[in-house]
C-alpha cells in the first residue's frame, strides 16, 4: 500500500538509514584499515612488493570480516524483533482488553484526550492490532527493520571499493614515496566519502567530512607511528 506523503518531491531520508550506515561503515572502515595498514608496513618496511602484499591481504580478509559481523550482527537485532513481535501476538491472544488499554495509555501519554486514544486504539485494532503494537508499543518501522543480507552486501561491497583506493595508490606510488603519496589520497578519499555519506542522508556536509577526515588521518598517524617506533607491521 502507497504511503501518502505532504511533500512527495522532497523524501524523508530516514528510510535510508539501514543501508547507508552499513554503506559508510563499509567505506569509512576500508579506506582507514588498508591505509592504516599499509602506511604502518611501509614504516616498518618500506619494500613495495611487502606494502602491496599486506594491503591485498588486508582488503580480502577486511571485506569478509566486516559482511559476515554486519550479518552476524543485524541478524541478532532482526531476531530480537522477530521475538518481540511474536510476544505481541500472543499477549495480544491472551489478553485483548489489556493490550488495549495499553494503546489506550499510550496514545495519551502522546498528548491524545482520554476519549481520542480510545477511539484511535479502537480504530487501529480492528484495522491491524498487531502492527499497532509493533508501531506504537515497541517501536518497530518497516523502513527501520534489520535486513542482515543487506547490511553485509552493502558493507563487504564499500568496504572493498573504498580499500582499494589506497592499495592502488600504493601500488602506482614511486619508490620511497609510498606514504606520503597513500596519506595524500586517503584524506581526499575520506573527504570525499564523508560528503557523499552526508548529502545521500540529507545531513550537513561541512561537519561529515571533516568527522570523517580527522578521525581517520588519526587512526593511520597512530598505525604509523606504531610501525616506525617498533619495526613492525600493525
Amino acid at each position: 500500500m502507497p504511503q501518502a506523503s505532504a511533500h512527495p518531491g522532497d523524501p524523508h531520508y530516514i528510510t535510508r538509514s539501514g543501508w547507508l550506515r552499513a554503506a559508510v561503515l563499509g567505506a569509512n572502515d576500508g579506506v582507514v584499515s588498508v591505509s592504516s595498514l599499509i602506511v604502518g608496513v611501509a614504516a616498518a618496511d618500506p619494500n613495495p612488493t611487502t606494502v602491496i602484499i599486506a594491503g591485498i591481504a588486508g582488503l580480502s580478509a577486511g571485506a569478509m570480516s566486516m559482511a559476515a559481523g554486519e550479518y552476524v550482527s543485524v541478524s541478532s537485532q532482526s531476531d530480537t524483533e522477530r521475538a518481540d513481535i511474536a510476544r505481541e501476538a500472543k499477549a495480544l491472544e491472551e489478553l485483548p482488553e489489556e493490550e488495549l488499554a495499553e494503546l489506550v495509555a499510550i496514545y495519551q501519554e502522546r498528548g491524545l484526550s482520554e476519549k481520542t486514544a480510545r477511539i484511535v486504539a479502537d480504530e487501529l485494532t480492528a484495522s491491524d492490532a498487531l502492527g499497532a503494537h509493533v508501531r506504537d508499543e515497541l517501536g518497530l518501522f518497516e523502513a527501520h527493520a534489520a535486513n542482515p543480507l543487506q547490511a553485509a552486501f552493502t558493507s563487504g561491497a564499500t568496504f572493498s571499493i573504498a580499500a582499494a583506493i589506497p592499495l592502488i595508490a600504493a601500488f602506482l606510488a614511486p619508490t620511497g614515496s609510498i606514504i606520503p603519496v597513500v596519506l595524500f589520497v586517503t584524506v581526499i578519499a575520506l573527504a570525499i566519502l564523508g560528503a557523499m555519506g552526508a548529502k545521500a542522508g540529507a545531513a550537513p556536509v561541512l561537519r561529515a567530512t571533516l568527522r570523517v577526515v580527522v578521525w581517520g588521518v588519526f587512526a593511520m598517524a597512530v598505525t604509523a607511528g606504531i610501525g616506525s617506533l617498533f619495526g613492525v607491521s600493525v
